[in-house]
């Protein structure tokens, strides 16, 4: 007999997404090796391909047998070892932005994320968002426990309105006070996936390493998880708002105030209102108080990025216990620790990820670590426009901040 070889493919059980038996038409019975077969039998296996720049893609292979009682074992073979995928997502609840970025919310997760969903046997609630924070109240009244999972489909402003829900919806549940800084928080455990379709999606750059639907979906599916350090903004015991990305005041901080007042424009406003703050040249004069970190490994400096399964994260979370532990769990620390920069600046920026996006592919802080426990602190003095202008210019780039 001749062998037909083709391509050979190994595909791990956790990226593969679906099993499916497989009606074979007239034409395809009757190409190659196949046409002497008695009514053959196939299975398809749809999978995870990894395709360059952390780009992912659904693909398919479908297998032969003339053996119907045979084709029958090896789908259900395959199916029992996905069921043993126990992170997988079988409920989701997905919040939908219509008017983010370029207004194609809806349609990406019609045409591109709901198939794949489907495909993944994955059930879903689906809510339009009709005006700002619907998600955010909507958590607050939702079954939230009969979910795997919030997926929102939108830009970054559309995922801390979810989390802004979720986590208050947390605290409220437990009966705790979120207007007390000193409180302990409790934990999220439900998870949060993102489908980009805003106008920058940082969030889901930083962590996925590519803004696409697609891969955020797969992402979804097989049940990826990724830890995320949340910080909390107080003023005068007052809460104000959880930050996981990039906390501005000055520059950054102006850009998007003035944005906000433009969002008719798009992704375009934050170029318009860029350009206008930059030629306006406003510095801040003031004190900045900051605790220096001193379990976490990393430095933001060290060019090691942070990766899936990242040890300095691991490692900085176990550091962070033992200090809490060691402190009885006291979140009060010593005045002496506190470190204080008085002057004046343009900028004061603290991230708790790169802040990576299309436009600025490493980000603002190339080192920092998604759940490490700490923030990069960043302070730009004041300086002239020139100086100021090359700094926003290495963003671009991969030069050294």
């Amino acid at each position: 007999t001749s062998c037909v070889h083709t391509e050979t493919c190994f595909v791990p059980v956790s990226e593969v997404i679906a099993v499916e038996e497989t009606e074979l038409n007239k034409k395809q019975c009757n190409i190659g090796k196949w046409q002497k077969m008695a009514a053959p039998h196939a299975f398809t296996v749809h999978y995870v391909k990894k395709a360059r720049n952390h780009r992912w893609e659904c693909s398919d292979v479908t297998f032969w047998c003339v053996d119907e009682h045979l084709c029958n074992q090896w789908v259900q073979a395959l199916k029992e070892l996905l069921e043993t995928q126990k992170c997988r997502p079988k409920q989701l609840l997905v919040y939908i932005n219509p008017y983010g970025g370029k207004r194609q919310g809806k349609q990406i997760y019609e045409e591109k994320v709901s198939p794949l969903f489907s495909l993944a046997s994955i059930s879903t609630d689906v809510v339009i968002t009709e005006r700002a924070n619907h998600a955010k109240d909507n958590l607050f009244e939702v079954d939230i426990n009969k979910y795997d999972g919030v997926v929102c489909v939108g830009g970054d402003g559309m995922f801390s309105e979810v989390m802004h829900g979720l986590i208050g919806r947390m605290q409220k549940d437990s009966g705790i006070d979120q207007n007390n800084p000193k409180a302990p928080l409790v934990q999220c455990n439900i998870r949060i996936g993102i489908i980009p379709a805003g106008s920058t999606d940082c969030i889901c750059y930083s962590t996925v390493g590519i803004s696409d639907p697609v891969t955020s979906a797969l992402h979804i599916i097989v049940g990826d998880c990724q830890p995320l350090d949340v910080s909390s903004v107080y003023h005068n015991n007052t809460f104000l708002k959880y930050a996981v990305s990039l906390l501005g005041y000055g520059f950054y901080g102006d850009i998007l105030k003035d944005s906000e007042k433009k969002r008719w424009m798009g992704p375009m406003r934050y170029d318009y209102s860029g350009f206008k703050t930059f030629l306006s040249h406003h510095y801040y004069e003031g004190t900045i108080s900051f605790q220096p970190a001193k379990h976490t490994l990393g430095s933001p400096r060290d060019k090691d990025s942070c990766r899936t399964g990242c040890y300095i994260c691991k490692k900085s979370e176990q550091q962070l216990a033992e200090q809490h532990k060691e402190c009885g769990l006291k979140h009060e620390e010593d005045e002496e620790e506190w470190k204080v920069i008085k002057g004046k600046f343009l900028a004061i920026n603290a991230v708790n990820m790169s802040c990576a996006c299309p436009r600025s592919p490493k980000g603002l802080s190339p080192a920092a670590h998604l759940a490490d426990g700490s923030a990069d602190l960043i302070l730009i003095r004041k300086c002239s426009r020139f100086d100021f202008l090359r700094y926003l210019v290495r963003h671009t780039n991969h030069d050294d901040q």
